[in-house]
């Protein structure tokens, strides 16, 4: 009997490592979350400790996202990866043995905050670009869709469960110190991956063997000797650059931005009011429907996953984010807590079953020397207009009444995603580079982005230039794994 598509990528034993050492993280990062709060209420904090705490662990990966995605396009991912583990078990467990000896104050805890913050900074670029240096790329969707699943599952209810157990029955301290334990644990997991080599080294080099747009050549070829820091700043800003110049992807982002910046906050800020105020709920309801979307969150990914990727993918990638995104109207329009559940439930499906294809959208179509900073693009939009989305959410709230807010939570992604859609030229752009599934990964590699002459009749000069760097992506990828 053949392997189940989703679980396909569990044959490899590279990336059981890898998928081992991710599954620790999570639930060491789903412990944090919880121990932290009790932590400081333990030691006399409240609000304002834990905003100082939460700040510090924000501005710790705002300060490294850009530059780790620039790190691990030099440097080996896995060594990346091996040093955020070892630093964030260190640093948790320096705060586990303060707790249990008495002697944690709140600035402690701020500084491994902000120490935890640099190293997911740096963690979510090495991953993204690591993992198709692991698995061919037919089986990247199933991957990303693990990592869908296993996020809500492990970060939102696994380590949240484990911490509580753990806090009832001895105390936050001996949570944070199972937490540094799964640092351990992913840094051995990581320590059995094979050593590989930066994808597409050569192009970031200069030896690109691209043939596209001059300004992508302009990126690749610039090799005048820098100052290590200035070189790293060089890298960053020719990420910007390759994003700008490439419609598919420059579009996408901006429709993410601005998907973020309308839904968030009402989701994270909103919500809980509405659930008090207008159906008389309490705390019990709203970790019913934070479970919702989270359940949704991880059926979506798997669903997803077991599929071919669409022929369609930008298409249905944006609208699964544009529709999905309509079920928030229902938080200002009723007030049955069970039909508020079933709209998270159908939000978190949506939008994670569209994350699991941009993911494998950007580990197949962008050159391999650009990953890592297009991944830490990606990342650095959530969390660049997660907070702003938030701080205007109560005013809004308050200015207009919250079913405005949340209709236009619902509305406005569908009529901005359509208009992304079409500004970018997805469609044509989708067809002039089939990423169809196949059975020899090697021939994806050497098929997936080449064009039929009927889409190339139709698409624009711009078009063409990025037709040429997906085939040379594709070349690079078919020579690092012969």
């Amino acid at each position: 009997m053949s392997t189940p598509r989703a679980l396909r990528p569990l044959r490899n034993p590279a990336y059981r490592w890898l998928a081992a050492a991710l599954v620790a993280s999570m639930v060491g990062s789903g412990i944090w979350m919880v121990a932290l709060v009790w932590q400081i209420v333990a030691i006399g904090g409240g609000a304002a400790e834990l905003s100082l705490v939460a700040g510090a662990s924000a501005v710790g990966m705002l300060l490294t996202t850009l530059l780790g995605g620039a790190l691990a396009d030099r440097i080996p991912q896995k060594r990346i990866l091996l040093v955020v583990e070892v630093v964030r078990a260190a640093s948790v467990g320096v705060v586990a043995l303060l707790s249990l000896t008495g002697g944690l104050a709140a600035w402690q805890l701020a500084a491994v905050a902000f120490v935890g913050g640099v190293m997911a900074g740096l963690y979510y670029p090495a991953y993204s670009a690591l993992l198709p240096s692991v698995l061919p790329e037919d089986e990247l969707l199933a991957a990303n869709g693990f990592e869908g699943m296993a996020r809500p599952i492990l970060m939102q209810a696994g380590g949240p469960a484990l911490a509580s157990g753990l806090i009832a029955i001895s105390s936050p301290g001996a949570a944070l110190a199972v937490a540094a334990l799964t640092g351990v644990v992913a840094a051995v997991c990581i320590l059995r991956l094979p050593e590989t080599s930066v994808r597409g080294a050569e192009a970031s080099t200069g030896d690109t063997g691209y043939t596209g747009a001059a300004s992508d050549t302009d990126v690749a070829v610039d090799t005048a000797p820098r100052h290590p820091a200035l070189a790293l700043l060089v890298d960053v800003r020719d990420g910007f650059t390759y994003m700008v110049r490439t419609p598919w992807l420059f579009g996408t982002l901006v429709f993410a931005s601005l998907l973020i910046l309308l839904i968030m906050g009402p989701f994270e800020v909103l919500v809980p009011f509405v659930i008090k105020d207008v159906a008389g709920g309490g705390p019990d309801d709203h970790a019913l429907i934070l479970a919702a979307f989270g359940i949704g969150g991880a059926a979506g990914s798997m669903a997803v996953a077991s599929l071919e990727l669409p022929k369609r993918y930008l298409t249905v990638m944006n609208l699964l984010w544009a529709f999905g995104c309509l079920p928030l109207a229902v938080f200002g329009l009723t007030d049955q807590i069970w039909v508020m559940a079933i709209a998270a439930f159908l939000v978190g499906a949506a939008f994670n079953g569209g994350v699991v294809i941009w993911g494998t959208l950007l580990q197949r179509r962008v050159p391999p020397h650009m990953l890592g900073r297009v991944s830490s693009l990606d990342f650095f939009v959530s969390l660049a207009f997660m907070p702003v989305s938030m701080a205007f959410a109560g005013p809004a709230g308050e200015a207009v009444g919250l079913p405005t807010v949340f209709l236009i939570a619902g509305a406005a992604p569908l009529l901005i995603g359509v208009v992304a859609i079409f500004a970018a030229r997805m469609r044509r752009d989708e067809i002039a580079h089939p990423l169809d599934a196949v059975d020899e990964p090697t021939d994806v590699a050497d098929t997936a982005d080449v064009p039929d002459a009927a889409a190339v009749a139709e698409i624009t000069s711009d078009d063409t230039d990025a037709a040429e760097l997906s085939r040379s992506s594709a070349r690079e990828f078919a020579a690092s794994v012969a």
